[in-house]
Protein backbone atom coordinates (compact mmCIF):
# COMPACT_ATOMS: atom_id res chain seq x y z
CA UNK A 1 0.00 0.00 0.00
CA UNK A 2 1.22 3.52 -1.16
CA UNK A 3 2.91 5.59 2.19
CA UNK A 4 0.74 9.06 3.30
CA UNK A 5 3.06 11.98 2.02
CA UNK A 6 2.33 15.01 3.34
CA UNK A 7 1.87 18.28 0.88
CA UNK A 8 5.03 20.31 0.45
CA UNK A 9 4.77 23.83 -0.29
CA UNK A 10 7.60 26.40 0.90
CA UNK A 11 6.53 29.22 2.10
CA UNK A 12 3.43 27.84 2.39
CA UNK A 13 0.45 28.43 4.84
CA UNK A 14 -0.80 25.09 6.98
CA UNK A 15 -4.07 24.18 9.28
CA UNK A 16 -2.77 21.53 11.54
CA UNK A 17 -4.38 19.55 14.08
CA UNK A 18 -2.86 18.25 17.19
CA UNK A 19 -4.57 15.91 19.67
CA UNK A 20 -4.03 14.30 22.95
CA UNK A 21 -3.02 10.52 23.66
CA UNK A 22 -6.53 8.98 24.06
CA UNK A 23 -8.34 12.33 24.00
CA UNK A 24 -6.94 13.09 27.79
CA UNK A 25 -8.79 16.65 28.72
CA UNK A 26 -5.27 17.79 29.20
CA UNK A 27 -5.33 21.52 28.37
CA UNK A 28 -8.28 21.71 31.13
CA UNK A 29 -5.16 21.74 33.64
CA UNK A 30 -3.52 25.72 33.51
CA UNK A 31 -0.19 23.53 34.25
CA UNK A 32 -0.40 21.78 30.87
CA UNK A 33 -2.01 25.44 29.01
CA UNK A 34 1.46 27.21 30.42
CA UNK A 35 4.16 24.67 28.94
CA UNK A 36 2.30 24.85 25.66
CA UNK A 37 2.14 28.27 25.33
CA UNK A 38 6.28 28.16 26.45
CA UNK A 39 6.99 25.41 24.16
CA UNK A 40 4.93 27.06 21.01
CA UNK A 41 6.86 30.23 21.54
CA UNK A 42 10.57 28.14 21.74
CA UNK A 43 9.66 26.71 18.98
CA UNK A 44 8.95 29.93 16.90
CA UNK A 45 12.34 31.16 18.33
CA UNK A 46 14.13 28.00 16.78
CA UNK A 47 12.29 27.76 13.55
CA UNK A 48 10.25 31.10 12.68
CA UNK A 49 7.20 30.73 11.76
CA UNK A 50 4.08 33.19 11.25
CA UNK A 51 0.84 31.50 13.80
CA UNK A 52 -1.75 33.28 11.74
CA UNK A 53 -4.45 32.06 14.10
CA UNK A 54 -5.23 29.15 16.67
CA UNK A 55 -7.37 27.71 19.44
CA UNK A 56 -6.97 25.73 22.23
CA UNK A 57 -9.75 23.11 23.28
CA UNK A 58 -9.57 20.20 26.29
CA UNK A 59 -8.38 17.59 24.16
CA UNK A 60 -6.97 19.56 21.19
CA UNK A 61 -5.29 21.82 19.32
CA UNK A 62 -5.72 23.59 15.88
CA UNK A 63 -3.01 25.90 14.47
CA UNK A 64 -2.93 28.27 11.00
CA UNK A 65 0.76 28.90 10.14
CA UNK A 66 2.65 30.38 7.37
CA UNK A 67 6.39 29.26 6.86
CA UNK A 68 9.08 31.88 5.77
CA UNK A 69 9.79 31.85 2.21
CA UNK A 70 11.62 28.66 0.85
CA UNK A 71 10.80 26.65 3.81
CA UNK A 72 8.57 23.76 4.25
CA UNK A 73 8.99 21.94 7.13
CA UNK A 74 5.73 22.37 9.12
CA UNK A 75 6.34 18.69 10.50
CA UNK A 76 9.60 19.40 12.42
CA UNK A 77 7.84 22.41 13.94
CA UNK A 78 5.24 20.41 15.10
CA UNK A 79 7.49 17.27 16.30
CA UNK A 80 9.52 20.36 18.27
CA UNK A 81 6.01 21.66 19.81
CA UNK A 82 5.35 18.17 21.19
CA UNK A 83 8.64 17.32 22.39
CA UNK A 84 9.33 20.80 24.28
CA UNK A 85 5.41 20.51 25.44
CA UNK A 86 6.35 16.91 26.88
CA UNK A 87 9.60 17.51 28.80
CA UNK A 88 8.62 20.23 30.06
CA UNK A 89 5.33 19.37 31.71
CA UNK A 90 6.39 16.02 32.89
CA UNK A 91 9.12 17.54 34.02
CA UNK A 92 7.06 19.63 36.11
CA UNK A 93 5.04 17.32 37.32
CA UNK A 94 2.32 16.71 35.06
CA UNK A 95 1.12 12.52 34.60
CA UNK A 96 0.73 11.11 30.92
CA UNK A 97 -1.83 8.42 30.20
CA UNK A 98 -0.42 4.82 30.31
CA UNK A 99 -0.38 3.48 26.99
CA UNK A 100 0.48 -0.13 24.71
CA UNK A 101 3.74 -2.05 24.85
CA UNK A 102 4.30 -1.03 21.03
CA UNK A 103 4.24 2.69 21.97
CA UNK A 104 6.41 2.16 24.56
CA UNK A 105 8.65 0.07 22.87
CA UNK A 106 8.91 3.23 20.15
CA UNK A 107 9.86 5.79 23.61
CA UNK A 108 6.37 7.41 22.72
CA UNK A 109 5.41 9.12 25.29
CA UNK A 110 1.02 8.90 26.60
CA UNK A 111 0.93 12.72 25.88
CA UNK A 112 0.17 13.01 22.30
CA UNK A 113 -1.03 11.20 19.41
CA UNK A 114 1.63 10.12 17.51
CA UNK A 115 0.66 11.73 14.35
CA UNK A 116 -0.90 14.75 13.68
CA UNK A 117 -3.64 16.16 10.55
CA UNK A 118 -2.48 18.86 8.13
CA UNK A 119 -3.99 20.78 5.11
CA UNK A 120 -2.10 22.92 2.85
CA UNK A 121 -4.26 26.19 2.48
CA UNK A 122 -5.03 26.69 -1.09
CA UNK A 123 -6.02 30.15 -1.43
CA UNK A 124 -7.35 33.37 0.52
CA UNK A 125 -10.67 32.49 0.54
CA UNK A 126 -9.56 28.22 1.74
CA UNK A 127 -7.24 30.49 4.56
CA UNK A 128 -11.01 32.56 5.65
CA UNK A 129 -12.68 29.50 5.83
CA UNK A 130 -10.39 27.97 8.07
CA UNK A 131 -9.61 30.65 10.25
CA UNK A 132 -13.52 31.17 10.47
CA UNK A 133 -13.03 27.30 11.52
CA UNK A 134 -10.79 27.80 14.23
CA UNK A 135 -12.50 30.57 15.79
CA UNK A 136 -15.99 28.65 15.78
CA UNK A 137 -14.70 25.27 17.32
CA UNK A 138 -15.68 26.04 20.70
CA UNK A 139 -18.80 26.53 20.03
CA UNK A 140 -18.91 23.36 17.70
CA UNK A 141 -17.91 21.64 20.39
CA UNK A 142 -20.39 23.16 23.13
CA UNK A 143 -17.68 24.45 24.89
CA UNK A 144 -18.86 27.72 25.32
CA UNK A 145 -22.53 29.48 23.07
CA UNK A 146 -19.72 32.53 21.88
CA UNK A 147 -16.36 32.89 20.04
CA UNK A 148 -15.75 35.86 22.59
CA UNK A 149 -16.14 34.01 24.94
CA UNK A 150 -13.51 31.34 24.78
CA UNK A 151 -10.29 32.48 26.41
CA UNK A 152 -7.84 30.30 24.28
CA UNK A 153 -8.32 31.12 20.90
CA UNK A 154 -6.82 34.40 18.47
CA UNK A 155 -10.35 35.36 18.45
CA UNK A 156 -9.91 38.35 20.56
CA UNK A 157 -6.59 39.20 18.54
CA UNK A 158 -8.90 39.48 15.73
CA UNK A 159 -11.44 41.50 17.00
CA UNK A 160 -8.72 43.84 18.34
CA UNK A 161 -7.47 44.25 14.77
CA UNK A 162 -11.35 44.96 13.49
CA UNK A 163 -11.28 42.09 10.95
CA UNK A 164 -14.70 40.68 13.28
CA UNK A 165 -17.13 42.47 15.25
CA UNK A 166 -16.82 41.04 19.28
CA UNK A 167 -20.64 39.96 18.97
CA UNK A 168 -19.75 37.82 15.57
CA UNK A 169 -22.06 34.89 16.40
CA UNK A 170 -22.55 35.48 19.34
CA UNK A 171 -25.45 33.83 21.38
CA UNK A 172 -25.24 35.44 24.79
CA UNK A 173 -28.48 36.70 24.56
CA UNK A 174 -29.84 33.51 23.17
CA UNK A 175 -30.03 34.53 19.48
CA UNK A 176 -26.93 34.31 17.44
CA UNK A 177 -26.14 37.83 15.53
CA UNK A 178 -26.25 37.72 11.55
CA UNK A 179 -23.77 39.71 10.14
CA UNK A 180 -24.71 42.58 7.68
CA UNK A 181 -21.61 41.68 5.42
CA UNK A 182 -21.84 39.36 2.85
CA UNK A 183 -23.41 35.87 4.08
CA UNK A 184 -21.64 32.37 4.16
CA UNK A 185 -22.72 29.85 6.52
CA UNK A 186 -20.54 28.86 9.59
CA UNK A 187 -19.26 25.40 8.43
CA UNK A 188 -19.63 23.32 11.33
CA UNK A 189 -23.45 22.03 10.29
CA UNK A 190 -23.63 19.93 13.41
CA UNK A 191 -23.18 21.19 17.06
CA UNK A 192 -24.08 20.15 20.89
CA UNK A 193 -24.18 23.52 21.21
CA UNK A 194 -27.36 25.30 22.05
CA UNK A 195 -27.37 26.67 18.80
CA UNK A 196 -30.31 25.26 16.77
CA UNK A 197 -29.75 24.81 13.06
CA UNK A 198 -32.06 27.21 11.91
CA UNK A 199 -30.18 29.50 14.38
CA UNK A 200 -26.73 28.52 12.83
CA UNK A 201 -28.31 29.21 9.73
CA UNK A 202 -29.18 32.94 10.69
CA UNK A 203 -25.39 33.33 11.83
CA UNK A 204 -23.49 34.09 9.04
CA UNK A 205 -20.01 35.21 8.95
CA UNK A 206 -18.27 38.52 8.80
CA UNK A 207 -15.78 39.70 5.88
CA UNK A 208 -12.58 39.64 7.36
CA UNK A 209 -11.15 43.39 6.38
CA UNK A 210 -7.57 44.08 4.87
CA UNK A 211 -7.46 40.32 4.14
CA UNK A 212 -4.23 40.86 2.22
CA UNK A 213 -2.69 41.55 5.93
CA UNK A 214 -4.56 38.84 7.30
CA UNK A 215 -0.96 37.04 7.50
CA UNK A 216 0.21 39.89 9.90
CA UNK A 217 1.97 38.72 13.02
CA UNK A 218 0.65 37.43 16.34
Amino acid sequence: MPKYRRPIQPGGTFFLTLVTHERRRLFDEELARTHLRHAIAAARGDRPFELVASVLLPDHLHLIVQLPAGDADFSLRVSAIKARFTRAYLGAGGTETSQSRSRDHQRHRGVWQKRFWEHLVRDENDLIDCIEYVHYNPVKHGLTTCPHAWEWSSFGRFVEKGHYPRQWCCACDGTPEASTHSPRSIRPTTSPSTLTLAERTRCTTAIIAARSRVFESA
